[in-house]
């Protein structure tokens, strides 16, 4: 692809500068670049229909939470957009200030959007998500983990829905100042509102060397910030929330228990095997799940 043609259709100068951004796991070029010209600087993302159609259904109307959005262009048969270029830091080594920010920029969103079913068809909603999720269901090899497994797919098929980024993971964020900005918007929609909130704690360790670092009293204080600022106000019963965000935790966790199953190549071997067994670590949280089950 030919970026400085695309940016030229895109009304600039052909002295601008371009930049092209790095995958934050392994350093790779990514689809997206930093464009400076003059006095204005912008974002150029190689994007999907998808989320071109999340930009113009959801994200167009929002006044906080995501990078304003220009204009979109199609250029030899692939989608590109224009997007305002924010100068910050993402939430890989989280800070309190920060991660209320993100917190903030999440429930503005979530509430504009909260049962907003009639639009559940629109880039990557309910039943789009489905799928993926029963799929992991059947790389577990554990009857316990199975049991409370099927609870969390019947526990996502009956909770309110909001829009939701479902791939909240620390660096799809920016926190500049008091503001913070979500990022990466392909994976979203109109799904059960646990979705992004237990995907964006559930991946931190409390390591600093982590890749994503992040306190436990950092994890409880979003649990709870999140409670009193949104779900309170729906008439969500505490006790519920933290049942069903056990459950989303769970599902999180799942994920490296399904690619310890799903992967042998000697390049992903190492990595997949550490967070795999750190997923078994973790998965105590079975044990809450187990209550529940005889609970609900």
């Amino acid at each position: 692809m030919n970026i400085r043609e695309i940016i030229t259709k895109m009304g600039f100068g052909n002295q601008a500068v371009i930049t092209a951004f790095k995958h934050e796991d392994d350093d790779s070029d990514y689809a997206v670049w930093k464009i400076e010209d003059g006095n204005v600087t912008r974002v150029l993302k190689k994007t999907s229909k998808q989320e071109l159609d999340i930009y113009d259904t959801f994200l167009s109307f929002a006044k906080l939470g995501v990078p304003r959005f220009y204009k979109s262009i199609e250029y030899d048969g692939e989608l590109f957009i224009l997007m305002e270029y924010l100068d910050g830091n993402n939430l890989q080594k989280c800070d309190r200030k920060s991660l209320t920010a993100v917190l903030d920029a999440l429930i503005y969103l979530q509430n504009m959007y909260w049962e907003k079913r009639e639009l559940e068809g629109i880039g990557h909603g309910f039943e789009a998500s489905l799928p993926g999720r029963q799929k992991r269901g059947k790389y577990l090899n554990d009857v316990e983990l199975e049991q409370a497994y099927e609870k969390y797919l019947q526990v996502y098929s009956n909770i309110s829905r909001t829009l939701c980024h479902d791939d909240l993971l620390p660096f799809n964020v920016i926190c500049t100042n008091e503001h913070a900005v979500i990022i990466d918007w392909e994976y979203a929609g109109i799904l059960p509102y646990p979705t992004s909130l237990a995907r964006l704690l559930a991946h931190c360790e409390e390591d600093e060397s982590a890749f994503f670092y992040m306190r436990q009293e950092d994890k409880e204080y979003a649990i709870e910030y999140y409670f009193e600022h949104l779900l309170k106000e729906k008439g969500i019963d505490y006790s519920d929330y933290r049942k069903t965000l056990d459950y989303f935790l769970l599902y999180e966790y799942c994920e490296w228990i399904m690619l310890g199953v799903e992967y042998n190549d000697t390049e992903t071997k190492d990595k997949v095997l550490s967070r795999f067994k750190r997923a078994y670590q973790e998965i105590n949280i079975v044990s809450r799940c187990k209550v529940y089950l005889l609970i609900f």
